[in-house]
């Protein structure tokens, strides 16, 4: 199995959303790479975004050419046991499947509710609510532990001396709020305590903020190995008729 997540700055909302802008070539790049080497799996991660671009259509033609059988699905992370409503693309593929042969087997294993800061947390961070700088101030900046964190980004702000309460922010006044600390955002990231972050503080945040949540990954990988074990017992999941 070879896993990539091919550059998505090109595709991101944070970015300009050229998909020519020159790292967006990086997914058909990807997609011959495993044309080329051709293992029985590839997974392809990637920013939501990417179901609307060109770049994705070529890539999945190049992927198909070579006998892949394909998955593909967006996911929001807090349905998949990570307390941040974070949604990103995946595309899986195995050699000479069906399309989509593993969406039942990710359908079955979310959660019927968004996994909430508090659900996964407790009071062990010992706040009701925190800040997050918006990308702009037409946007709130204030969240509640009792859903779950906007998505984490590669920078970790301040909250500015003007703020200025928001109309959706979940409080009315801006006393004991304070912005998630470095440590804090990488557990939302659901990377385990004690894990070893090297780098400057900026070099952290960008670590965290570009990571696929650790239990995403999980999810992911338990739905493949499950799909491995049904099929070699030969009782696979089928897909749910659309009614």
């Amino acid at each position: 199995m070879i896993i990539g997540g091919p550059p998505c700055q090109d595709f991101s909302s944070a970015g300009y959303r050229n998909e020519d802008g020159g790292r967006g070539t990086l997914t058909t790049h990807y997609a011959k790479i495993i044309s080329i080497i051709k293992p029985e799996w590839f997974v392809m991660e990637n920013v939501d975004r990417i179901v609307k671009t060109q770049k994705l259509v070529e890539a999945r033609e190049i992927f198909k050419r070579a006998g892949y059988g394909l998955t593909q699905h967006v996911l929001d992370a807090s349905y998949c046991g990570v307390p941040q409503k974070r949604k990103r693309f995946f595309l899986v593929g195995k050699m000479n499947a069906e399309d989509d042969f593993l969406l039942p087997y990710l359908n079955r294993g979310l959660a019927h509710k968004p996994m909430t800061m508090r659900d996964y947390f407790g009071d062990s961070l010992g706040i009701e609510y925190y800040y997050r700088h918006p990308r702009s101030y037409l946007r709130r900046g204030i969240f509640s532990i009792d859903e779950p964190s906007p998505t984490v980004r590669g920078v970790n702000r301040p909250m500015p001396s003007g703020y200025q309460i928001h109309s959706n922010d979940p409080v009315k006044s801006k006393e004991g709020i304070r912005p998630l600390t470095t440590l804090e955002r990488s557990y939302i990231q659901t990377f385990p305590k004690g894990f070893d972050f090297v780098g400057t503080k900026t070099d952290l945040e960008q670590m965290i903020g570009n990571a696929v949540p650790v239990n995403l990954a999980k999810f992911l990988a338990k739905a493949i190995l499950a799909y491995i074990d049904d099929f070699e017992k030969g009782t696979m999941l089928l897909m749910e008729p659309i009614e």
